[in-house]
């Protein structure tokens, strides 16, 4: 137990390979291979840095002396110098080489878009794990009745399966924005102070090609076939912007989902997992709060109230580059990409564990499903009366108006049946001894499959036609461990 904040993030929600990626050893280690690239691209374009500077490079890339960089920073006030310093200190070979020609953004912008990058790849991931998760459950439950709500009141049909397709196209629609994010995302480029490359020029003697290929080479090195295509100083904050976005976009689907899940709860339909000594409440021992979906939804929130920073740093940006960026970069993105990590992670673990109660659907089909029945019982009673059956005073032979008046009226008693008295739904059987739907089979109509419409089929249509397609893609993709820590 630490006596100072230890971010709950990293502590309680975000996974091992997320919270590695934003740390501080993994931040400088990537400072290290652009100064290393940028050496090694001008030594082979004919600048006098030797084989075995580049060698002494190599070998004490990892050497990272943080106690040691927090001294020279101590007295330098730079971050970047206090590392090229203390990286200096153990290759002391190379230290008259290293950043040669560059500006501090050559390395942290770069080094920003390159764990971003990795990060995102990391956030794909986790959405094809929920993508594969949901979509077992949508077609196991394909074609199971259930209520359909509209408003949150009981509505039409529909079918468990079905309901789960539409929380898998927003993740689906969320990882089509990934692989775009993904797609868009460019090396910075090897700029300088303020984009012109201007120091490069110089050390190549006006040569502009060189300088070209320096770029080139130093991006292929770290994996970039495109840069930016003109920068300040940084790379426009639009992009961190958008990748914002699009977590929002994960964090708000994840958080309709988990309601989803919550309001089922309630109604005892469907469940997140709950484990055999989990504690539901310190008081109420009969409780199973759905903790899970509650992480889920709190979390969403905070990354949805993040989004509104990266924006507000692009719209503040002035001229070539300001710094007021760099404290709320600090913040802002690691944070946003360690929550939905954390969220997709608790979206996985519910996905794969998802209760069922079908009893319990059934029977709160059962209680609605009289009402939801009696257009297709209007109908039929209209051809039956048309036919000469179910003839009486008060309705004549298939009058469809009178038809009408008398399950309206019915239909008002059963509801106060239900509303007042607190009795079952009595609908069927007020209808049964009414004369003028005798000739109805009542029975036929309360089968709840002939009111799902084409959900099972739409299931099958959308497993086909979308979800199967993108696990073909990723299906090098490993099963994620959605093991949650607390």
């Amino acid at each position: 137990m630490s006596d100072v904040y230890n971010n709950p993030l990293v502590e309680r929600y975000a996974s091992p390979e997320m919270c590695r990626l934003f740390g501080n050893r993994h931040r400088i280690l990537t400072w290290r291979r652009i100064w290393l690239a940028l050496a090694e691209a001008e030594a082979e374009l004919g600048l006098p840095i030797s084989r075995k500077q580049i060698a002494q490079l190599r070998k004490t890339i990892e050497d990272i002396d943080f106690a040691n960089a927090a001294s020279h920073e101590k007295r330098l006030r730079h971050d970047v110098m206090a590392h090229l310093h203390a990286w200096g200190d153990v290759a002391p070979d190379a230290r008259g080489i290293l950043h040669l020609g560059a500006t501090s953004m050559d390395v942290v912008d770069n080094a920003d878009l390159l764990i971003m990058r990795d990060a995102l790849g990391l956030i794909r991931d986790w959405l094809i794990n929920v993508i594969a998760a949901l979509s077992d459950f949508a077609r196991r439950y394909r074609d199971l009745p259930c209520l359909g709500y509209t408003h949150f009141q009981p509505a039409q049909l529909t079918t468990v399966g079905r309901r789960a397709c539409l929380w898998t196209y927003d993740f689906v629609r969320d990882l089509e924005e990934i692989e775009y994010r993904l797609w868009r995302l460019r090396f910075r480029g090897i700029r300088g102070a303020t984009g012109t490359q201007a120091t490069f020029l110089t050390l190549f003697n006006g040569d502009a090609a060189k300088v070209a290929q320096l770029e080139k080479k130093v991006a292929s090195r770290l994996g970039f076939s495109t840069c930016e295509p003109v920068t300040g100083q940084t790379y426009t904050r639009k992009i961190d912007a958008e990748v914002t976005a699009a977590l929002a976009n994960i964090a708000a689907g994840a958080h309709k989902f988990a309601n989803d899940v919550r309001l089922l709860a309630n109604a005892k339909e469907i469940e997140e997992p709950f484990e055999k000594e989990q504690v539901g409440s310190s008081a109420m021992a009969y409780k199973r709060n759905p903790m899970r979906c509650e992480r889920v939804t709190g979390l969403a929130r905070y990354v949805i109230s993040i989004l509104s920073s990266p924006f507000q740093t692009a719209a503040e940006q002035w001229l070539e580059r300001t710094l007021d960026d760099s404290s709320n970069k600090r913040l802002a993105i690691p944070e946003a990409f360690l929550a939905v990590d954390g969220i997709l992670r608790v979206v996985t673990d519910v996905a794969r564990g998802l209760v069922v109660y079908p009893k319990v659907i059934e029977s709160r089909v059962a209680a609605e499903l009289p009402f939801m029945a009696t257009e297709e019982i209007l109908m039929a009673a209209v051809k039956a009366g048309a036919k000469g059956r179910g003839k009486s005073k008060a309705a004549a032979a298939g009058d469809r108006q009178a038809l009408h008046e008398r399950i309206r009226r019915h239909s008002q008693e059963a509801g106060r049946e239900v509303k007042l008295h607190g009795r079952p739904n009595d609908l069927i059987r007020r209808l049964a001894a009414d004369p003028a739907f005798a000739g109805v089979d009542l029975s036929r109509a309360l089968d709840p499959k002939r009111y799902v419409g084409l959900a099972p089929q739409q299931v099958d249509a959308f497993l086909k036609t979308v979800v199967r397609p993108v696990l073909a893609r990723y299906k090098s993709v490993r099963s994620k461990d959605a093991a949650l820590d607390v």
